[in-house]
């Protein structure tokens, strides 16, 4: 007659990777509880982001120079050299291959920047920092320079560094 024996105790291995699975499940099953009371299902967990408006660039720096100035609004303020429309007149001249070394010199000037190219970047930034003078101060939105991507930029600021 063959012997029996008593079935051997779990190793102890695999009874610490039970308890650990078990507190992983436990863990699982409770940000799902949260998650329901908190009124958030699965699909909503796993959707995009919204998109915020005010995020969205007006331009991307892809678009020929005359458009991207279109779309970004500037010729309704600003009379810039070049660009069919931009006639406006509540900012000043875009004229800055002429005037940029000027205002730079400007007793007035308190910005940072040393060349007229981080003059423009500066002006379209941070407007408040320096207001030309005959112009009233904050008209530019301080938040325009947020709504350019950094390639549209670079393109206005090329263009208007030689602007005359």
């Amino acid at each position: 007659m063959p012997e029996f024996t008593a079935s051997p105790s779990v190793p102890p291995t695999n009874q610490k990777n039970r308890v650990l699975g078990a507190l992983a499940a436990g863990f699982v099953l409770l940000v799902a509880l949260v998650a329901i009371r908190n009124g958030l299902s699965s699909e909503s967990l796993q959707t995009a982001p919204r998109i915020d408006p005010s995020m969205v660039p007006l331009v991307t720096g892809d678009e020929p120079i005359q458009e991207l100035f279109v779309r970004a609004g500037c010729p309704v303020c600003h009379h810039i050299p070049g660009i069919a429309g931009a006639n406006g007149q509540v900012g000043p001249a875009l004229n800055l291959g002429k005037t940029g070394a000027m205002r730079l010199a400007d007793p007035h000037y308190r910005g940072q920047a040393r060349t007229v190219r981080d003059y423009i970047v500066e002006s379209v930034m941070s407007p408040g920092v320096y207001v030309v003078p005959g112009f009233p101060p904050d008209t530019m939105p301080v938040w325009y320079g947020r709504k350019l991507s950094a390639a549209a930029l670079d393109k206005i600021v090329t263009y208007l560094e030689e602007a005359r």
